[in-house]
């Protein structure tokens, strides 16, 4: 739509704002003008009046008789009403003049209406007379005796406000089609570098996860453009890690698959009754390890993203004492003992994810079972320090080597040939790493493998 074009939007705006600019600048220069307007023409009145107040004086100061004065003046009057268009203003007729003596209309313009035009002694007044309105400036003399009037009609000061503002707003009116023109082309010069930038992105191919390309952009295009290359490389980084993992797990579970169809086509392929019972518990078996090595990669698989995290109160006892619990039937089956080492009078609180330090340590605890061998203890050791908790979980197995140290904590790295999948300290590396603790793998004395965290503490505990 036409509407979500930023250049109609933009040009919407600026002319909207331009044209409420010009008409509030109008609108006070109309005011300005007609108050202008109407103090030069109150001017021009009292001008006018003050000519005639002279005029009159100067008749009183003649020696001329009082008939002589009135012949004088019946005279100027007659003058007045000879009008000559070859000179003068059409505005003239709407200018009009009275004299009062004593209230006696002693001399008037040949346009005056006979009538008193307004009862105010002096100054200024609106008045309506004759079918107009008028503007009157009233004039005593120092006696008080004459009183000279004189009064324009408004129409004519109306007119000139009138041309006066379509003068002042013609250049405008002309002028909006004319900027309208000149801003659609600046604000296409301006967006012209959008453009480019958005033509680049719909002519990629929509599978490439390339950055763009460096161009001469204008600071802010720039900073989208880098952006947008952070956004793409995170997204690269996502594809090729979902890649990695699925190879993994596909890698991982060819084999598991070939041994339960192996085992199924033994069962099927039994002569006895107890070769077959003996196929279908291997298969039982197998089914529970494969099953084990999908939980974990969904567990992993869960672990990657670097989303934050919520956490909430734990307490470490509980769960620890928890997950042994779930796990002493297998404990059992190998003749194995789970010891819980605590300190039963501190406070063991901390901030985890929820969940997370079931996984770690059903998986701490699951490895040390695998390679303790029969009749091996494990044992779960918390620790409150000064600054953080530390966990230690010890087997007294035959241990790792320095080399496979360094290995360990990678993906379906096995330093054995055991049941396990390769991932269960993977996922314990990624949950630490996630609490922002460390992990060190140590020597258990008289042989075996102690996996040792520490965990930032968030509160002291309380004795």
């Amino acid at each position: 739509m036409i509407l979500n074009s930023i250049r109609t939007r933009t040009l919407g705006a600026a002319l909207v704002l331009f044209i409420g600019a010009s008409a509030l600048i109008a609108w006070t220069s109309f005011n300005d003008a007609a108050h202008e307007v109407e103090e030069l023409y109150d001017a021009h009145l009292a001008q006018q009046a003050r000519l005639l107040g002279n005029l009159f004086t100067g008749l009183n100061d003649t020696s001329l008789s009082q008939l002589e004065k009135l012949r004088l003046l019946s005279t100027l009057e007659e003058l007045n009403d000879q009008e000559d268009d070859r000179l003068g203003h059409p505005y003239e007729s709407k200018v009009v003049f009275q004299v009062w003596q004593d209230d006696v209309l002693i001399l008037r313009s040949f346009n005056a209406p006979p009538e008193k035009l307004t009862d105010n002694g002096s100054g200024y007044s609106d008045v309506e007379a004759n079918d107009a309105k008028w503007r009157v400036f009233v004039l005593p003399s120092l006696d008080g005796r004459e009183r000279i009037v004189i009064a324009e009609q408004q129409e004519v000061r109306g007119e000139l406000v009138t041309k006066i503002a379509l003068r002042s707003l013609l250049p405008e009116l002309l002028g909006v089609p004319l900027l309208a023109i000149l801003l659609w082309w600046a604000i296409g010069y301006g967006l012209k570098p959008l453009e480019q930038l958005a033509a680049r992105l719909h002519s990629r191919d929509p599978r490439s996860l390339q950055p763009l390309p460096e161009a001469d952009l204008p600071v802010e295009l720039d900073t989208i453009q880098q952006a947008i290359n952070v956004l793409l490389a995170q997204l690269k980084e996502l594809l090729e890690r979902e890649q990695q993992f699925i190879a993994d797990a596909a890698h991982e579970l060819r084999t598991p698959l070939s041994v339960l169809s192996l085992h199924s086509q033994n069962a099927l392929a039994s002569d006895t009754e107890a070769d077959r019972h003996n196929a279908l518990l291997a298969l039982k078996l197998g089914i529970d390890r494969t099953t084990r090595v999908v939980s974990q990669l969904l567990t992993l698989a869960r672990l990657d993203p670097d989303n934050e995290i919520q956490k909430s109160d734990v307490d470490l006892l509980m769960i620890s004492r928890q997950v042994l619990a779930d796990l002493a039937p297998l404990a059992w089956q190998q003749h194995s003992e789970l010891l819980l080492e605590p300190e039963d009078d501190l406070d063991w609180h901390l901030t985890l994810e929820p969940g997370s330090l079931d996984i770690l340590l059903k998986n701490l605890v699951g490895n040390a079972l695998n390679h303790a061998g029969q009749g091996g203890n494990i044992e779960v050791r918390w620790q409150a320090l000064k600054e953080k908790y530390t966990l230690t979980v010890c087997d007294h197995g035959p241990g790792v080597t320095e080399p496979d140290k360094a290995l360990l904590l990678q993906r379906f790295y096995r330093g054995s040939a055991g049941a396990g999948a390769g991932l269960g300290l993977s996922i314990v590396a990624r949950i630490v790493e996630r609490h922002r603790g460390t992990l060190t793998l140590l020597d258990t004395a008289h042989g075996g493998l102690s996996v040792r965290i520490d965990w930032p503490r968030d509160r002291l505990p309380q004795a």
